[in-house]
């Protein structure tokens, strides 16, 4: 098993991507906390958009399992709108579970891996954060935030030997997909991606950092 006796931590775990990834790596031996705004079996109860929320959960993973090695943030939502008719409350939300969630669990684990001098984090973003899409202006701008987030934050902790890498999938079949493009036809499965995601977790080199990867089926 390429992950026995690493720990991981997957934000968003209780379907779709999230859900994939996280049966994917404690597969391949991984310790896996999952969070997601509504708890399910194995997975608790966090949104991580709340700062409060965030550091309940962060201490809860640190007290059971220790400093993760691995870091998935996946967690987030989508709302289709046009901008004039873009609720502020929509705005707000999608970039807090999208953007600033990202921001506050990376900032909840960092530290602990910066001492470590190892980890890997993982940002699920979307091919709407390399391109824009009519419709989906909230969350193009939150995920071309984390696609810019990865990449700067791959330079401040380059030296400690830590990665921060970002994936970018276009269709997949999910129900995000299904609120955000309905009637499209999705090409790939959240199990694609997850193994996408136990590359970076596992086999790519610590060179391999600051970088996007496209899976566009």
């Amino acid at each position: 098993m390429k992950l026995a006796g690493k720990t991981a931590v997957v934000t968003g775990a209780s379907r779709g991507i999230g859900l994939a990834i996280a049966a994917l790596l404690e597969r391949e031996g991984a310790r896996v906390a999952g969070c997601a705004r509504h708890a399910t079996p194995g997975v608790e109860a966090c949104d991580v958009g709340r700062a409060d929320d965030v550091a309940r959960f962060a201490a809860h993973v640190r007290d059971r399992l220790g400093v993760p090695d691995i870091l998935v943030n996946n967690a987030g939502t989508v709302v289709r709108a046009s901008l004039e008719s873009l609720e502020e409350a929509d705005w707000d939300g999608v970039m807090a579970s999208n953007l600033k969630g990202t921001y506050l669990v990376t900032r909840a684990f960092i530290a602990g891996m910066r001492a470590r001098k190892s980890g890997r984090v993982i940002n699920v973003a979307s091919i709407s954060g390399r391109l824009g899409t009519a419709g989906l202006v909230a969350y193009c701008a939150a995920k071309h935030g984390v696609v810019g987030l990865t990449r700067a934050l791959a330079e401040e902790v380059r030296a400690d030997g830590l990665t921060v890498n970002a994936i970018c999938p276009g269709s997949v079949d999910t129900d995000m997909l299904r609120v955000g493009m309905p009637g499209a036809e999705p090409n790939m499965t959240p199990e694609a991606i997850a193994r996408v995601a136990l590359f970076l977790a596992a086999d790519a080199p610590v060179a391999l950092t600051g970088s996007c990867v496209d899976v566009f089926g």
